[in-house]
């Protein structure tokens, strides 16, 4: 791998601030790997695009993306722009010889993500997906204490994905009300915890699953009122194997901002982690006398790879851009050649085919069994 690698950028909203701001401090943060050099950033007018350029440290802007795809000095894009356009701009800078870093989900569509994945495969290039929260360095630690046997046999997980951003009923209609956005809550939101499940347990393997509309309407800029199209909370039964699970995801759930509560329960002991507490998971082991038997917190601390790149004690807690900071030193080291913890377009394409199955289940309201690649 060359000192340095070109970085192109396509939108500049939350999730593209969050992606300058990791290629920004990826080097100073890891000290390996090439050094990122921003070279150009797209965004719907030009304006817009100068104005993002200066404020992220971009070389060039642009007002259409298929020029920055067609830059030579870009090698790999990042992809932060709505779920609609995900397929197509991904597509087209692989086919181009960019690696891709995308935004979740994949696409709105299943032939979409599939069109995807085939690309990805056929282009030889790195694709993955933005799944940041396999990176907390607790989450890394769950996995080691399930692989190490500390709660024995994993029989039940519980799951929750929980925010309020479209909690209140006279928030204005936009586009992640829209049918063209997707199904609602399960690939806006579920597909994070899939991803938590895919990494500690694999993927289901029959998924029930039941979709609801708290608002059936919203009111709009103009005066009026549309239908919303899309769910934004959704209920799901689901099996790995021999573990059973529920998953429980809500867009406009008063009061929680960015929950991912994870509750994992086995023959010897439980483990409970909440991604608003980010920096501490709690540890159960049914072991010694049942008067001192009780839940052990475990806080952040430099023994949890790689929370030593960015704090050097224990207890002071990263963030979440300290997720995709580590994401996309991920993202380098696969580029390079290693193997990188990150969910590729393979691997996403298996949770997209999860999302489809229970949207089929709430559409049928029966078991669903995923029909996964090679079987």
């Amino acid at each position: 791998m060359t000192d340095t690698i070109g970085v192109g950028l396509i939108g500049t909203g939350y999730m593209g601030k969050c992606h300058a701001l990791a290629w920004t401090s990826v080097k100073p943060i890891f000290g390996t790997g090439p050094r990122p050099r921003l070279v150009q950033l797209a965004e719907a007018n030009i304006e817009l695009a100068n104005q993002r350029a200066e404020e992220f440290g971009f070389a060039q802007a642009t007002a259409n993306w298929r020029d920055l795809i067609a830059n030579p000095e870009v090698e790999v894009v990042s992809v932060t722009t709505p779920n609609a356009f995900h397929a197509d701009m991904a597509v087209a800078a692989l086919e181009a010889g960019k690696h891709v870093w995308c935004e979740k989900p994949m696409a709105v569509g299943f032939s979409e993500a599939q069109r995807m994945e085939a690309v990805a495969r056929k282009s030889g290039k790195v694709a993955i997906l933005g799944y940041n929260y396999i990176q907390n360095p607790l989450v890394r630690q769950i996995g080691e204490l399930i692989a190490a046997g500390a709660i024995g046999e994993v029989n039940h997980v519980r799951v929750e994905m929980d925010e309020d951003f479209m909690a209140d009923p006279k928030a204005q209609f936009y586009w992640k009300s829209e049918a063209s956005s997707g199904y609602g809550a399960l690939d806006d939101f579920a597909v994070h915890p899939l991803s938590l499940l895919q990494r500690l347990f694999g993927n289901p393997t029959r998924v029930f699953a039941h979709q609801s509309k708290p608002y059936l309407d919203r009111p709009t800029a103009e005066g009026g009122k549309r239908a919303v199209e899309t769910f934004d909370i959704a209920s799901v039964l689901f099996d790995i194997g021999s573990i059973s699970g529920v998953l429980t995801v809500n867009r406009s759930a008063w009061g929680r901002k960015g929950r991912i509560a994870l509750q994992i329960f086995g023959s010897a002991g439980s483990i409970v982690y909440d991604q608003e507490r980010m920096n501490e998971l709690q540890l159960y082991r049914a072991s010694g006398p049942a008067a001192v038997q009780g839940y052990q917190t475990i806080l952040s601390a430099p023994a949890h790879k790689p929370y030593d790149r960015f704090i050097p004690a224990p207890g002071h807690g990263i963030g979440f851009n300290d997720l995709k900071a580590i994401e996309c030193h991920e993202l380098l080291r696969t580029i390079g050649g290693e193997k990188g913890r990150v969910i590729d377009f393979t691997a996403g394409l298996e949770i997209e085919r999860t999302v489809h199955a229970m949207a089929q289940s709430h559409a049928e309201q029966r078991w669903i069994e995923p029909k996964r690649a090679g079987h």
